[in-house]
């Protein structure tokens, strides 16, 4: 799940378990990177944007939502 529009059409609290789950895995890359066994490093950089990406989709939900 990268593009955003996939990302716009899923709900806020299945975004906020989305990147429950990014960040679960992202902590375990970076584990693995530690110890020298990171075998696809570029998965680190994707995750970061994923959970970048669903969080600006949330912040203009809420913004929209304000005005």
């Amino acid at each position: 799940m990268t593009k955003i529009t996939e990302i716009r059409e899923l709900e806020n609290t299945a975004l906020l378990a989305e990147i429950d789950s990014l960040k679960e895995e992202l902590f375990d890359l970076r584990l693995q990177q530690a110890i020298g066994q990171l075998e696809n490093p570029a998965r680190l950089r994707e995750i970061r944007k994923t959970i970048a990406r669903i969080k600006t989709v949330i912040t203009e939900r809420e913004l929209s939502d304000n005005k």
